[in-house]
């Protein structure tokens, strides 16, 4: 399981388009929590602390307790929204999570074996990585920091596909669960082939997941997601 994470927040009660742009000025971050059947909250935090925090890989695929007004509450980080051009963060989205309640993130996916790679030191290919990040379906109590897949063996033009990676107990890939095809995730190409575009049809993207899991929700979270979304439209 991911190692739990600490965030300090405060609670916001002043909404609108000028109030965000006040405490942004403050050095704050606009925040809501929702999910779980409970009312949505909306916080601020730290714009220096969070801006280091989500220098870490970890923060993006863990459960986060969310500390504010005397009370915790664990949640993952669902959205953040960037500035267009300067490196600040103008707002965060963080669902709740239940203990007995299924849950699907993205995690990162490592690959292992690249400096021994067989595929690289011998044909003298290049790795070429088609997809970062799995998204898995697991309870929080069994969400992983990340995924790894060993290409130490992997030969020029020789790849692996999604089904290929281990997967912890109690952990599946979201995109299997709904019936989608397999993917793949790396490649061994010659370097002639590498500025070349990868047909679409072999790279898992945000399409292929929408598709196999259309007319499924995200449970209650979808629904107060939906709600933060417009609440938050018109601050």
């Amino acid at each position: 399981m991911s190692v739990q994470l600490e965030l300090n927040a405060s609670i916001r009660t002043a909404t609108g388009t000028a109030s965000s742009r006040r405490l942004r000025h403050e050095g704050k971050v606009p925040a809501v929590l929702y999910g779980t059947d409970k009312p949505n909250v909306s916080l601020t935090v730290d714009h220096n602390e969070i801006f280091h925090d989500l220098e870490k890989e970890a923060f993006l695929s863990a459960v986060i307790k969310i500390n504010y007004d005397g009370k915790s509450e664990e949640a993952i980080l669902r959205e953040v929204q960037h500035h267009p051009f300067r490196q600040e963060i103008e707002h965060l989205d963080f669902q709740r999570v239940r203990a007995d309640q299924a849950l699907h993130i993205k995690v990162p996916l490592h690959f292992t074996g690249e400096e021994e790679c067989e595929g690289v030191n011998l044909d003298g290919g290049i790795i070429s990585h088609l997809v970062p990040e799995i998204d898995i379906t697991c309870l929080p109590k069994d969400l992983p920091e990340f995924l790894e897949l060993d290409i130490t063996t992997l030969r020029m033009n020789q790849s692996l596909m999604l089904s290929a990676v281990a997967l912890p107990e109690g952990v599946e890939v979201t995109l299997f669960a709904h019936g989608g095809e397999d993917q793949t995730v790396v490649v061994i190409l010659p370097p002639k082939a590498v500025e070349e575009e990868v047909e679409e049809s072999d790279v898992l993207d945000e399409d292929d997941l929408e598709a196999a899991t259309e007319g499924e929700g995200e449970g209650e979270g979808e629904a107060e997601a939906e709600q933060s979304d417009s609440e938050e439209a018109s601050s």
